[in-house]
């Protein structure tokens, strides 16, 4: 059983957002075998996707572990797992995924090492809701506005003063725990669009083993809708990250969002320990 890892959302290796991901033969293993592996690679996610039937809705069924549990919707894995599939051979063009979150694509432009990657995923709702007393000390920033994001994201979408106060934030990750139903997303406006994004943000995920998530795409479909409105545009690219970096083009297509960008393998190896 093969194991890859995989820098997501970036064209050079070890920038991005790492990922694992296992392709399957058949069934999924079971779901404590699958989080031992997730916790043994210890990145923020690792996908595992096994083909699916012709002729159905989907072609391959995929599934997220961060190093505690189950997520939902991950979308760096996935970029991840559709650049595995597709510098495998075993697709081209269009690649569909049944996942918890319904059913995702992702499709594949250009070489199978260089291409692009564009995912088609829900998009968030944002609902304004009031910064908790907690949140704004463990932040110790300001904060110009908190939204709630949808079910499947479960984040809170925090707009920060500006671009400097994103990058140089030190959150107390301890205090966050517990203020959201996955994690804290900051954001800011780019202080100079000219450098090729648009707005920045960092994520932040104490509550399922994640202090910070270098580049995390699923929370891209609640960062789209909130920069579009400001912006006034619905193709936006978002800046990621403290130590690493990635950048996310996102496309704003109603209850859609597109979320595009480059992915490259850096470990290719087998997994010994068997189901």
């Amino acid at each position: 059983m093969r194991l890859r890892i995989v820098d997501a959302f970036t064209d050079r290796p070890f920038r991005g957002n790492p990922a694992g991901v296992v392709l399957l033969d058949g069934e999924f293993p079971p779901d404590a075998w699958l989080q031992q592996v997730t916790s043994e690679v210890n990145l923020s996610e690792t996908a595992f996707a096994r083909p699916l039937p012709p002729g159905g809705d989907a072609d391959w069924a995929l599934r997220w572990f961060t190093p505690t549990a189950e997520v939902d919707m991950c979308g760096h894995a996935t970029l991840a797992t559709a650049h595995v599939i597709a510098t495998s051979g075993l697709a081209t063009g269009l690649i569909r995924f049944s996942a918890r979150c319904g059913i995702l694509t992702a499709e594949t432009a250009g070489t199978a090492e260089g291409g692009t990657i564009t995912m088609d995923f829900p998009t968030s709702s944002l609902t304004p809701v009031e910064a908790h007393p907690a949140v704004r000390s463990a932040l110790g920033a300001e904060i110009r506005s908190v939204h709630d994001t949808s079910e499947h994201i479960g984040d809170l979408l925090v707009e920060l003063a500006d671009e400097r106060a994103v990058r140089e934030l030190t959150p107390d990750l301890a205090a966050l725990r517990g203020h959201a139903r996955r994690g804290i997303i900051v954001t800011a406006a780019a202080e100079d669009p000219s450098r090729g994004y648009d707005f920045v943000s960092r994520g932040f995920f104490p509550a399922f083993g994640i202090d910070e998530d270098p580049v995390t795409g699923s929370a891209h479909t609640a960062l789209a809708p909130f920069w579009a409105a400001r912006l006034g545009r619905t193709s936006l690219v978002g800046l990621q990250g403290g130590a690493r970096t990635g950048r996310v083009a996102v496309r704003l297509a109603g209850d859609r969002t597109l979320l595009t960008g480059n992915a490259v393998t850096v470990i290719d190896g087998e997994l010994l320990a068997r189901p």
